[in-house]
C-alpha cells in the first residue's frame, strides 16, 4: 500500500490556506498572527459542521467526532510546529491539525466518508488517520496509546540530527490511562522533548471530572519532574505567546512538558451523543464561552469585519465544493486487502564482511543458544546504525539471562537502552521509532510480561501497514516456555495468542545457529516480528555459530529427520524431545518419521510438510502451548484441509495441559510434553491402528 494521496482533482485550495506556519515574536502576537489562527479555526469549524451534517443525513457512517471548542488549542499549535521535522498525533478532536499538517481537504473528507480516495483506502475509522510519512501518527481508539509513538518518533528524529519536538494530545479521560503515566515517565527519564497536551473539556464521554480524578491534572507534571502549564482556551491572544515559548523551550532544553488546556464540550462525545447527561444551562454557558465566536467578535470590533466575512465566504464555498466532489467518488473495493496485511521487505540490511555465499566458517566457535542471540545482536548493532536494543535491566546487568551481556559496554546507552518497567509505552516508543526510520529490538524479560503491551503489539504495531501504508520494522524478543520451575507468570508459551493477530510475523528457533539466523532475518524484515526464544534452550544447547549467507531460509521449515511412517511437526524446545522420541521409535519399533522443525510460525510455509504427509499418510503435531484453541489445532486443520484423503489414521495432537503453568518441578514436568509423554502418546496412537 502506498501512502501517496489520491490524484483526485478536488477544487483548488484557496490561496489564503497556503500559509500554514506561525511564529510569535517575543513581543507577543500581532493582529496578523491572530487572524491567521482564526482563519484556520474557522476553516476547521466549517469542515466539522459539514461532516456532522452528513452524519445526521445518513451519508457518513462510523463514529463521527468534531473539534468544536478545541480549535483554539489545536490550530495554533499545529501552525507553530515545524512540519518538516516535528512529530505529532492528533486525537478525534484534532481536525485543525489534520488540515494544517498535510494533504488536501478532500483527503480528510474522503477519510470520513470511507470512500476510495481516503488516505487509508477505507480501512480505518473516520478520525483514525494521520500521515506517518510526515510524522503524523494515526490514532487508535485506545486513548493515550499514541503518546508513546510520538516519543519514539521524536527520539528517532533527534537521533538523525533534527532538532525536532513532538506533541501528543489526549483528553481528561485519557489522562487516567496507564499508558499516559508510562509515557510521561519514559519521556522524563530518557529526556525526550515531547509536549503532552491534555484537552480538558470536563467530561470523559459522559463521566464528569469529579468521577475521574482528584486534584488538578496539571499538577501531575510535578510527579515526573517536568514543567506544567495550565491554560484556558478562551484566552487565545495570550495563549499564542505561551504556546510559542513552550515550543521553543522544549526544543532547546530537550525536556518534556505538560500543558493542561481547559476546552469546551460544545457537542457530544460523538455524533450519536445527545448530551442529555449535561444540564442544558451548562451547555448554553459553554456556547456563550465559545472561543471561536468570541474571538470573531473581538476581531470585528477591531475593524476586521469585512476581511473576515470575505474569507469566511471563500472558506465555506471551498468546503462545500470539496464535500460535494467527495460525495461523488466511488466507494472502496475489497481487492488487495489481504495483500497489505504485511509490508513487503524492501530494505534488506547490508551485513559487513559477509563471507562468500554458500560457505560456512569451519572454525566457528561453539556457542550456547543465549550466546548465539547475543552474537546476532552484536552484529546487528555493529552493522546497522538504525538499530537499537531496549528493555529492562539489559544494559549494565546484561538482562536476566545475560543475552545482552557486554553490548552496553560496547555500544553505549544511546544504543542499548535501559527502560523503566513500562512494557506498553516501551513497545509504543519502539513503534514510533520504527515508523520514523529506526529499527528497534525490544526485549521482554519474560514473554508473559508482553501481555501488558498487548494493545500496542496487536492493534497498533501489527496493523500499521494495513491501515496507513507505513512500515513498522521492529523485533520483540519473547523469552518463553516452561521447564525451569519459574511458575505461572514466567513460563508460558503464548504464540497462539499472537498468531491470531494479522500483521505479526513469528519466529521460534530451536538451535544456536537457527537462533542467530532468525535474529538477522527478523531484524531486516519490514514488519513487526515476534522472536520466541525458549528459556530452557539458553544453556541447554551448544553448537558452532557463524554467519550463514542463507539465513533467510529460517522462514522455511527444516527437516530434522527422515522417515516414511509418519510426519511429525513441532518447533522450539519440543524439537529436542520429539527427536528423542522418534529415535526411540525407530530403534524399538522399526518405524521412521519425518521430523519437521517449523521455525517460522507466521507466515506458515507448509508445502514441503504437506508433501511429507502425502508420503507418510500420518500426522503428529507437538507443541508446548496448550491444547485448547492452541496452535497445534490450527496446524492440523491447515494440513488436513489439503491432505485429508492422504491420511491413513487420525492426526495426533500432543500439547501441554489446559491449566496455568504449575511451579513445583514434578507438577511442571507433568504439565507439558516430554520425551516420555510424547513416546507414550505416539505408541498408543501407533498401536491403536
Amino acid at each position: 500500500m502506498s501512502v501517496a494521496r489520491s490524484k483526485v482533482p478536488y477544487p483548488e485550495t484557496p490561496s489564503i490556506l497556503l500559509e500554514r506556519d506561525l511564529k510569535i515574536a517575543d513581543s507577543g502576537a500581532t493582529d496578523e498572527d491572530i487572524l491567521l489562527a482564526f482563519r484556520w479555526m474557522t476553516y476547521s469549524r466549517y469542515t466539522d459542521q459539514r461532516i456532522f451534517e452528513l452524519y445526521r443525513q445518513g451519508k457518513m457512517k462510523g463514529t463521527v467526532t468534531v473539534s468544536d471548542g478545541n480549535e483554539g488549542l489545536v490550530a495554533p499549535l499545529a501552525l507553530m510546529l515545524d512540519k518538516d521535522i516535528d512529530c505529532v498525533s492528533w486525537t478525534h478532536r484534532g481536525m485543525p491539525g489534520h488540515l494544517i499538517w498535510s494533504d488536501h481537504l478532500g483527503d480528510h473528507v474522503s477519510q470520513f466518508l470511507g470512500n476510495s480516495a481516503s488516505p487509508t483506502k477505507g480501512r480505518e475509522g473516520n478520525a483514525h488517520h494521520g500521515d506517518p510519512a510526515n510524522r503524523s501518527f494515526p490514532m487508535i481508539s485506545h486513548l493515550g496509546k499514541m503518546s508513546s509513538n510520538v516519543l519514539g518518533g521524536t527520539d528517532s528524529q533527534r537521533r538523525k540530527g533534527h532538532k525536532a519536538i513532538g506533541i501528543t494530545f489526549f483528553g481528561d479521560g485519557g489522562s487516567s490511562t496507564g499508558e499516559i503515566h508510562e509515557s510521561l515517565n519514559l519521556a522524563s527519564v530518557l529526556n525526550i522533548p515531547v509536549i503532552f497536551v491534555i484537552e480538558n473539556n470536563n467530561y470523559a464521554y459522559s463521566t464528569p471530572l469529579h468521577e475521574q480524578f482528584q486534584g488538578k491534572l496539571v499538577d501531575r507534571a510535578k510527579g515526573y519532574g517536568i514543567k506544567g502549564i495550565e491554560l484556558d482556551v478562551a484566552n487565545l491572544e495570550e495563549n499564542l505567546k505561551i504556546f510559542q515559548e513552550a515550543i521553543d523551550e522544549t526544543r532547546e532544553t530537550g525536556r518534556p512538558m505538560l500543558i493542561e488546556m481547559h476546552t469546551l464540550r460544545l457537542l457530544g462525545h460523538a455524533g450519536y451523543d445527545t448530551l442529555d447527561y449535561i444540564d442544558p444551562e451548562l451547555t448554553q454557558k459553554w456556547f456563550n464561552e465559545d472561543c471561536l465566536k468570541n474571538l470573531r467578535e473581538r476581531l470585528v470590533a477591531q475593524g476586521y469585519g469585512d476581511r473576515i466575512e470575505a474569507e469566511e465566504a471563500e472558506l465555506k464555498a471551498f468546503v462545500n465544493d470539496t464535500v460535494n466532489h467527495a460525495l461523488k467518488l466511488p466507494m472502496c473495493e475489497p481487492q488487495g486487502l489481504i495483500d497489505d496485511v504485511f509490508s513487503p521487505t524492501t530494505t534488506p540490511v547490508t551485513w559487513a564482511n559477509d563471507p562468500v555465499p554458500n560457505t560456512q566458517d569451519p572454525a566457528a566457535e561453539p556457542l550456547t543458544f543465549a550466546l548465539a542471540i547475543n552474537k546476532a545482536l552484536d552484529k546487528i548493532l555493529a552493522d546497522s546504525p538504525e538499530s537499537l536494543v531496549m528493555g529492562q535491566d539489559i544494559a549494565d546487568y546484561g538482562g536476566p539471562f545475560k543475552v545482552t551481556k557486554n553490548l552496553f559496554n560496547k555500544y553505549g546507552r544511546s544504543r542499548v537502552i535501559n527502560t523503566p518497567i513500562c512494557e506498553s509505552a516501551m513497545v509504543g516508543y519502539a513503534t514510533g521509532q520504527a515508523v520514523t526510520g529506526h529499527r528497534p529490538i525490544v526485549e521482554f524479560q519474560f514473554a508473559d510480561f508482553a501481555t501488558d503491551a498487548t494493545t500496542q503489539i496487536t492493534l497498533n504495531a501489527a496493523t500499521y501497514n494495513f491501515r496507513s501504508g507505513a512500515k513498522a520494522p521492529m523485533v520483540m524478543r519473547f523469552p518463553c516456555g516452561a521447564g525451569l520451575t519459574f511458575g505461572s507468570f514466567h513460563s508460558q508459551d503464548l504464540e497462539a495468542l499472537y498468531l491470531h493477530i494479522p500483521g505479526l510475523k513469528l519466529l521460534y528457533p530451536s538451535t544456536p545457529q537457527d537462533a542467530y539466523d532468525a535474529m538477522l532475518a527478523a531484524y531486516e524484515d519490514d514488519n513487526p516480528v515476534l522472536y520466541f526464544e525458549h528459556k530452557n534452550l539458553y544453556n541447554l544447547l551448544k553448537g558452532p555459530v557463524s554467519f550463514n549467507p542463507n539465513y533467510r531460509d529460517i522462514w522455511q521449515p527444516a527437516l530434522r529427520r527422515q522417515g516414511d511412517f509418519a510426519t511429525v511437526v513441532t518447533y522450539g524446545e519440543m524439537t529436542l524431545w520429539a527427536n528423542e522420541a522418534v529415535q526411540y521409535l525407530e530403534k524399538e519399533y522399526d518405524v521412521s518419521c519425518d521430523l519437521w522443525d517449523l521455525r517460522a510460525l507466521n507466515p506458515l510455509k507448509l508445502e514441503r510438510i504437506q508433501e511429507s504427509v502425502a508420503k507418510t499418510g500420518r500426522l503428529v503435531v507437538i507443541t508446548e502451548s496448550r491444547r485448547n484453541v492452541g496452535f497445534a489445532a490450527e496446524l492440523i486443520a491447515r494440513i488436513t484441509e489439503s491432505q485429508f484423503f492422504d491420511l491413513e489414521a487420525p492426526p495426533l495432537r500432543i500439547t501441554s495441559q489446559d491449566m496455568p503453568v504449575p511451579f513445583a518441578a514434578e507438577l511442571e514436568a507433568d504439565y507439558r510434553p516430554s520425551t516420555n509423554s510424547i513416546l507414550t502418546q505416539m505408541i498408543d496412537w501407533l498401536e491403536a491402528e
